[in-house]
């Protein structure tokens, strides 16, 4: 499969927007996944126990859920160099609506003599960013 070429890209440029729904099957079929059984995924009363809005997408899940779009765009995960996130606030999942997170994938530095450029996550829900300092080192060249 190839995909995008970013070599002729500039800084600023969108490569990838996609809005990815979470529900609680995702995080159940994640926590079989992962083997991540903390209750805090599942149980509203635990969720609330300890203080927290809800029941919480798993940071890993969401990290792994937003890398995607870049990687459908890019056409193959060997591309990816590096990937770095800072969790900066939790996924909330709605029993019945779910969460939306939104991710924007932009061409943050253009490739070095190496080929290789960044590209900046935008990833937020409900407006607010879940995921700050995303940042994927990629080949630009298909």
């Amino acid at each position: 499969m190839t995909g995008i070429d970013l070599t002729t890209a500039t800084i600023g440029d969108t490569v990838a927007e996609q809005t990815l729904h979470f529900t609680r099957d995702s995080l159940v079929r994640y926590a079989g996944a992962s083997g991540d059984f903390n209750p805090i995924h599942y149980r509203d009363d635990i969720a609330a126990e300890v203080g927290l809005p809800g029941v919480l997408a798993h940071g890993m899940l969401t990290m792994g859920a937003a890398i995607q779009p870049l990687i459908a765009e890019l056409g193959d995960p060997g591309r990816v160099v590096d990937y770095q996130v800072r969790f900066t606030k939790p996924v909330v999942v709605d029993p019945v609506t779910g969460a939306d997170v939104h991710v924007i994938a932009k061409v943050a530095q253009l490739a070095d003599e190496d080929g290789i450029g960044r590209i900046d996550l935008e990833v937020s829900c409900d407006g607010v960013k879940v995921l700050g300092k995303s940042q994927v080192r990629v080949r630009f060249a298909a």
